[in-house]
């Protein structure tokens, strides 16, 4: 739709969900305006991956301090790659420790941390960003919500 109308010229996705964003990967394979990039559990569904602009394949049990690294590298080289003009950000929270199907270590805190990175990397490019929610299937709901409010509280206050 941005593109279409002339709203955007270069999209960038950046999908945090522990999941491959392998629907997104094939819909925008043939699309040069539109990048993708993934970082997700290596052995987590979907098993057969899809091709995205790129992909960062994560270890099980990867904790807060590599999993921020490995964004930081990666996020850098996304927006260089894309030369974006518009951000979608795909914030799961089922890369959190208490994931009951995530199969990554992040803390609440080092979840908090990695949306901060995203936003702020949007924030200080001066580009547009829409948020939506991604996975997360904690054993308490508590631990979703909390991450998924975060996400939002600290876009309200970047951004507000």
């Amino acid at each position: 739709y941005l593109i279409n109308n002339k709203l955007s010229n270069r999209i960038l996705i950046v999908d945090l969900d522990v999941h491959q964003g392998n629907g997104t990967a094939e819909i925008f394979q043939k699309r040069p305006n539109v990048y993708t990039f993934s970082m997700h559990g290596d052995k987590n569904f979907p098993f057969r991956k899809e091709v995205s602009n790129l992909d960062v394949a994560l270890d099980d049990g990867l904790g807060d301090e590599e999993y921020l690294t490995l964004l930081n590298i990666n996020l850098a080289k996304a927006f260089d790659e894309s030369k974006p003009d518009f951000v979608f950000y795909l914030s799961g929270v089922d890369v959190l420790t208490t994931d009951k199907l995530g199969k990554l270590s992040l803390s609440k805190a080092g979840c908090k941390e990695r949306d901060n990175i995203v936003l702020h990397a949007c924030k200080n490019k001066g580009l547009p960003l829409q948020i939506s929610m991604g996975g997360g299937y904690s054993t308490d709901i508590k631990d979703i919500v909390d991450a998924h409010c975060n996400t939002y509280r600290l876009a309200f206050d970047l951004f507000t």
